[in-house]
């Protein structure tokens, strides 16, 4: 799928503006050249569903940079995060094309996405950007990794339970775990209120991603109060099968 040459990206930069990130130009062609690679890649990995560039500003650039609702100016100027499940990359590449001064783990366990992530963060000539290939399970129990990040984010569509299991072990106390969920979200919270405060973390807030386009999303933060009992993450796929309850 050829990508035109006459792409517009007043959406995507008024659309940050109001997530309170401002783009440059160089920023926003950056973005295009990475939706570029994102559909070409995607005609022999799955990565997306979504291949318009209007859909894929609003459900990919947009919703993965309103995580800087979260994040302190400390570490969006020059923190390290992870992102768990990363995929196509999101929302972890649009961060670093909008942060260029933070420091970024891209983690998947599939090897195709993770070759795809390689090759677009050398073509978009991103630096201070690690991509692993493994399962969060097994990463989050390896000492370079364990309790290192100052923000750990996942889009994963699993329940809070067990991506809060899949995502704080890998956050140092005092950071901070992002996740994207649907707006409606207060019975899972509920369930998951056990697993969060065995894991170390506290709730802080599920916040509304107020623009349009976009207002059914919320983000679910949890801030590490304490440090991760060392038995968790439990072996691969248990986390999503029995979640801490």
């Amino acid at each position: 799928m050829a990508v035109s040459s006459e792409i517009r990206t007043e959406a995507l930069v008024s659309g940050a503006v109001e997530l309170g990130v401002g783009l440059t130009a160089a920023q926003a062609r950056g973005f295009v050249r990475y939706y570029a690679e994102l559909v070409h890649w995607n005609e022999r990995v799955n990565l997306t569903r979504i291949t318009d560039w209007d859909a894929a500003v609003m459900r990919h650039f947009l919703d993965s940079l309103s995580v800087v609702r979260a994040l302190s100016p400390d570490t969006l100027s020059g923190g390290a995060f992870v992102d768990v499940g990363s995929g196509g990359g999101f929302p972890g590449i649009p961060l670093k094309l909008a942060f260029g001064g933070m420091r970024a783990t891209l983690l998947d366990a599939t090897a195709k996405k993770t070759a795809f992530l390689s090759h677009a963060v050398e073509t978009l000539g991103l630096r201070d950007v690690s991509v692993c290939t493994g399962r969060a399970e097994d990463a989050a129990h390896s000492a370079d990794m364990r309790e290192r990040f100052d923000a750990a984010f996942a889009r994963a569509v699993a329940d809070t339970a067990a991506l809060a299991e899949l995502t704080l072990p890998f956050v140092r106390v005092g950071g901070v775990v992002v996740l994207h969920k649907k707006a409606d979200i207060a019975a899972e919270l509920e369930r998951a209120q056990a697993a969060i405060e065995t894991l170390g973390g506290r709730l802080r807030a599920a916040l509304p991603v107020s623009i349009a386009g976009l207002d059914d999303r919320a983000l679910v933060v949890l801030d590490k109060v304490r440090p991760t009992p060392q038995r968790y993450p439990r072996r691969a796929g248990m986390p999503a099968k029995r979640p801490l309850t």
